[in-house]
């Protein structure tokens, strides 16, 4: 049956993978596709995968099962992402209604794809190994929300933490050059884009293929391109993090009071068992650093608990770094182990409810200083982009450059902000999850003028 070039597409997992979708929309439309918003509705059925939770193929292929009852209706199905890398032609044996499984090292060939599809080809793959050079740039995005938007500076991983599958999904880093990202940039500040995220599996890792500029020299030349009022980059990773971060932190106001540093364990053996490379010491002098700015940085971190060998003493060290570090926010998990992973190999010696129990303890700590360190904003007076409205409440819904949730209220007859726009608020309250506050009376809220408008997309976590 001929495909039609109608397209429905989930997407699962981070900001990396949302990004992708976007890249991939805008490949798929200018390939002559139509975005629908109902799988029922479309000729082909696009599934954007994440491999880092736990079961993550049992929960692509029990969602696959679900799409089975629509094979008969001549639609076409497509696996894409880190799952589709990771188990490869086997897709095709479980779920022989798939047509197309691409990695995402292998979305610039889709067009060729998309080719063979039509031509009729049932069994597509695009598979790269870990040596592939190339990188997905595309001027097609289709950019989900026209006020902030992603620029992937380097795709791939070559740290090969022991617990972690994306160096063998998305293959080795490969940075792109400085001059394309700004260009990028400099054209979302023309379309109307305010807000820009630098993206990488590990962004500090970016070095600049045509060596003119550093990481953090390049951090600076995003933030001072005119329109941009805010720039963010995730995630880093602590080995690549140098001091030059926070100087130009301090030194060019566009960009964020925020670094989100993964540290995964404050034990210094679980870290060396889990080939970070680096020691609590070494990454407390990193948080030194950061304490020492002029600027109050946020600080967020990744954690996993029960990792193979965590002794009771280990998972004390990573209680007590809480208190030493103070995160704002802390996203932590218990240890599972990944496909094709030397953690695979480890004797996962934790029985579960202990790690559940470990998780517990971790949880309620770090909601402890989250509410004591939150308590410092109260007063304040934070510059705040909208987001949203919570009707119910009758708040206005934003984030503060410190990455924090600000839910507010506007003086009564004054006009509602508009999505997008930013306006000074003056924190009242503090909750351990968010900021609670008043616009600032008579304050005028700034909006760009964009050019673009969303294209949504279906992002699952």
């Amino acid at each position: 049956m001929p495909v039609s070039k109608t397209f429905y597409i989930e997407t699962f997992g981070c900001q990396m993978n949302a990004h992708d979708s976007e890249k991939v929309i805008g490949t798929l439309e200018h390939e002559g596709y139509t975005q629908v918003s109902d799988e029922t509705e479309a000729g082909l059925i696009l599934y954007n995968t994440c491999s880092i939770r736990d079961k993550a193929e049992q929960k692509v292929f029990h969602r696959l099962n679900e799409y089975k009852r629509m094979q008969g209706e001549g639609k076409k199905f497509a696996v894409i992402g880190c799952v589709a890398q990771q188990e490869g032609e086997r897709i095709f044996e479980r779920a022989p209604y798939v047509s197309i499984v691409a990695g995402s090292a292998s979305y610039r060939n889709l067009p060729s794809m998309l080719s063979r599809l039509e031509a009729g080809e049932s069994r597509i793959t695009g598979l790269d190994d870990r040596q592939t050079d190339e990188t997905f740039d595309t001027e097609f995005t289709a950019r989900s929300n026209p006020h902030r938007g992603y620029i992937t500076i380097i795709e791939g991983c070559d740290k090969f933490c022991a617990y972690c599958v994306v160096p063998y999904t998305r293959g080795k880093e490969r940075s792109r050059t400085s001059a394309s990202v700004l260009v990028e940039a400099r054209r979302m500040a023309d379309q109307g884009f305010t807000d820009i995220q630098l993206l990488g599996q590990n962004v500090n890792s970016w070095r600049d293929p045509s060596g003119k500029l550093s990481f953090a020299e390049l951090l600076s030349a995003v933030g001072n391109i005119t329109g941009i009022k805010r720039v963010r980059f995730t995630t880093s990773h602590p080995r690549d993090f140098t001091r030059d971060i926070v100087e130009a932190i301090d030194a060019t106001p566009a960009l964020c009071d925020h670094i989100h540093l993964p540290v995964q364990s404050g034990s210094s053996a679980v870290l060396a068992a889990m080939s970070r490379e680096y020691t609590r010491d070494w990454y407390l002098e990193r948080m030194s650093w950061i304490h020492g700015a002029k600027r109050d940085i946020s600080i967020t971190s990744d954690m996993i608990v029960g990792f193979p060998g965590e002794t009771d003493a280990d998972f004390e060290e990573t209680i007590t770094l809480l208190g030493a570090v103070r995160y704002d926010a802390v996203f932590a998990f218990k240890f599972s182990p990944r496909p094709n992973t030397p953690a695979v190999t480890m004797i996962d010696s934790i029985p579960e409810e202990l790690k559940t129990e470990r998780l517990r303890i971790l949880n309620d700590r770090q909601r402890e200083i989250q509410r004591e360190h939150y308590a410092r904003h109260l007063g304040q007076q934070v510059e705040v982009m909208v987001e949203s409205y919570n009707s119910a409440r009758g708040q206005v819904v934003g984030r503060s450059s410190q990455n924090k949730t600000v839910n507010f209220t506007i003086t009564p007859g004054e006009i509602q902000p508009p999505i997008g726009s930013y306006l000074p608020v003056h924190i009242t309250r503090t909750m351990p999850n968010c900021l609670v506050g008043e616009a600032v009376e008579g304050a005028v809220p700034f909006l760009a003028t964009a050019s673009m408008q969303p294209q949504p997309f279906v992002v699952l976590n």
